[in-house]
């Protein structure tokens, strides 16, 4: 894996935001400024032991003292959100600077935004955003029930508390098929949350006849893919003519990287698009949760972190 630039950060307090969710606000050691971000970006962490996971920074991107993120514990991590959850105050770990795959769009009339669970996070980010800024949006927060909602004090104290919705799933459920009925010219739809939420939210939108330039989602883990029936296959590095096997239970990443070439990785499942690489011939199997469809379906680019291959070979541009 190629390494990335990091810097410090101390953490200067761990909070109980709902059962199982913690915030961190991160701040430089030294008390000075840390680097600006705009609403919708993520932070990789890198904990202890090696892991890097990336979280979304959920504070008002004015704000250049600190970057605010929470984590929810999930019962079948594989190691990142229980390190997390092992963290103290006063402790410094590294981060990446902040990076952005899920930019509100300069342009929009109007926002939609809708969060699932711990999706939240980037959502909120935006909604204190365009609230600074007058913006016109609304919010729209979907949890299993009110005890399990995060930042329910944070909302209700807002200046956009007005413009927030919460939906819980032992009360009132969110309408989607209602609130995504009427696509207005120039309203962005947004969504964060568990995939399942998501691919719910986006098919009813789609249904609904939403453009897919006005779709945006950020998703937080790929789907459970199922690779029994998986094969080998072959990529072509463009620049050398070297061509390497990539074996039934191999990665591209990791195939390249035990010939010397590096591809820069972060999320290893397909959610981030770091390792994003131009496909120059052959037809990807794209497993990825980060392109769109039509992305998809152009061919010319995936995610070799995860992704693999529908012809017998795929060329590069590496």
């Amino acid at each position: 894996m190629t390494t990335l630039t990091t810097r410090a950060v101390r953490i200067a307090r761990k909070a109980d935001q709902a059962p199982g969710i913690c915030s961190f606000e991160l701040v430089d050691p030294d008390g000075g400024a840390l680097p600006s971000f705009s609403a919708g970006a993520h932070i990789d962490v890198h904990l202890p032991g090696g892991l890097v996971r990336q979280y979304s920074l959920c504070n008002n991107p004015v704000e250049t003292h600190r970057y605010l993120i929470a984590v929810l514990r999930d019962p079948a991590s594989r190691g990142g959100s229980a390190g997390m959850h092992d963290l103290v105050e006063d402790q410094c770990i590294r981060i990446s600077d902040p990076k952005n795959h899920f930019e509100l769009a300069a342009h929009a009339k109007r926002s939609l935004l809708l969060a699932g669970g711990i999706g939240v996070t980037p959502i909120l980010c935006m909604a204190e955003w365009l609230a600074s800024e007058g913006a016109e949006f609304e919010m729209h927060y979907c949890t299993r029930s009110r005890a399990r909602t995060a930042f329910v004090e944070r909302l209700a104290a807002g200046s956009f508390a007005s413009r927030v919705h919460l939906h819980h799933d032992d009360e009132q459920p969110l309408d989607a098929a209602k609130l995504l009925a009427a696509p207005e010219p120039g309203t962005h739809l947004y969504v964060c949350g568990p995939t399942r939420f998501m691919d719910w939210v986006l098919e009813t939108a789609r249904a609904a006849g939403w453009p897919e330039d006005r779709l945006h989602r950020e998703y937080f883990a790929a789907a459970p893919i199922d690779t029994r029936d998986d094969g080998s296959f072959e990529v072509q590095i463009a620049s050398t003519g070297i061509v390497i096997g990539i074996a039934a239970d191999q990665t591209v990443v990791a195939a390249l990287a035990a010939r010397g070439i590096e591809v820069q990785t972060s999320c290893e499942q397909g959610v981030c698009g770091t390792c994003l690489t131009r496909v120059l011939d052959g037809v990807p199997d794209h497993r990825d949760m980060y392109l769109t469809p039509d992305e998809q379906a152009k061919g010319d680019q995936f995610t070799p972190c995860c992704s693999r291959a529908k012809t017998a070979r795929l060329v590069l541009d590496l």
